[in-house]
């Protein structure tokens, strides 16, 4: 954008896309594991399932690479084109906004949390394909980014109807949470969405991403009651804070004090300490 009658200076460079490697690249990683799962399903049918795919039976043989090996393994052709979808038309954004490192770092976050979450809730016969982790992950850190952000407009009975990125988020775990309940068996990829939707989630408030999370406001107002009890001169806290509490103590009895009340008299030893 340039606005009327300024010169572009001579030393000014045009602002260009960086490349997606890393997002091209796990796509690619995705496309070349399936094709040589194809050809390990045709020339060695059960090896994939034995093997490679995350399995209870498989941790307790040490078999320590599942947590690698399944984590690129989609349940069929649909699985794989669904994921690499939605990986390319979201993370786009995400890895432009995050950067290539943190992408790469929450990609494999979820495939993990993916990983960790079927063990926890699925039965131990199940086998996982849990490349659906990282996508989720990509999925939910997308909606809490840019919650807001429109990504259809469409019109029903002359009612518009508007897919925000938080209604797709939504919608995923809840499907995420359906299958888990109903399909618990067999060979399985659904279970390792819900741990790459915990995942996308907390790493994009990590990040410093989202609304803050009732955990995140109670640590702040700790804090925020931590400085002004600091800047407090002792006279005006006992004035304020230990007074109010003392005719408590007096109407009610001190067995009815709550914990914060009980905070304050403990913090009142301290301000006496510091006014001597």
């Amino acid at each position: 954008m340039r606005l009327s009658g300024r010169k572009r200076l001579s030393f000014t460079r045009r602002w260009t896309q960086r490349p997606r490697i890393v997002l091209l690249g796990l796509i690619g990683v995705n496309v070349v594991v399936f094709v040589a799962q194809l050809f390990l399903d045709a020339y060695q049918p059960g090896f994939i399932h034995e093997y490679l795919g995350l399995s209870d039976r498989g941790i307790h043989a040490a078999y320590g690479w599942q947590f690698f090996t399944a984590a690129f393994l989609h349940d069929g052709p649909w699985h794989l084109i669904g994921n690499m979808l939605i990986l390319y038309l979201l993370g786009r954004d995400v890895e432009s906004i995050v950067g290539q490192g943190q992408f790469l770092l929450l990609y494999l976050a979820g495939a993990v949390a993916g990983e960790l979450g079927h063990l926890f809730v699925m039965p131990s016969t199940s086998v996982l394909l849990a490349a659906s982790g990282g996508v989720a992950a990509v999925l939910v850190a997308y909606a809490t980014i840019l919650p807001e952000l429109a990504l259809t407009s469409t019109t029903l009975f002359g009612v518009p109807i508007r897919l925000k990125a938080k209604h797709l988020a939504d919608g995923a775990f809840a499907l995420a949470i359906l299958g888990v309940v109903l399909d618990r068996s067999a060979t399985i990829a659904h279970s390792a969405f819900l741990g790459g939707c915990v995942a996308g989630w907390l790493y994009a408030h990590l990040l410093g991403f989202g609304r803050p999370s009732i955990l995140q406001r109670a640590l702040h107002q700790r804090r925020a009651e931590a400085e002004r009890f600091r800047t407090m001169s002792p006279e005006q806290f006992i004035a304020e804070e230990v007074d109010p509490v003392l005719d408590k103590i007096a109407r009610e009895g001190i067995a009815s004090l709550t914990r914060r009340e009980r905070r304050l008299l403990a913090k009142a030893g301290e301000k006496i300490a510091e006014k001597a």
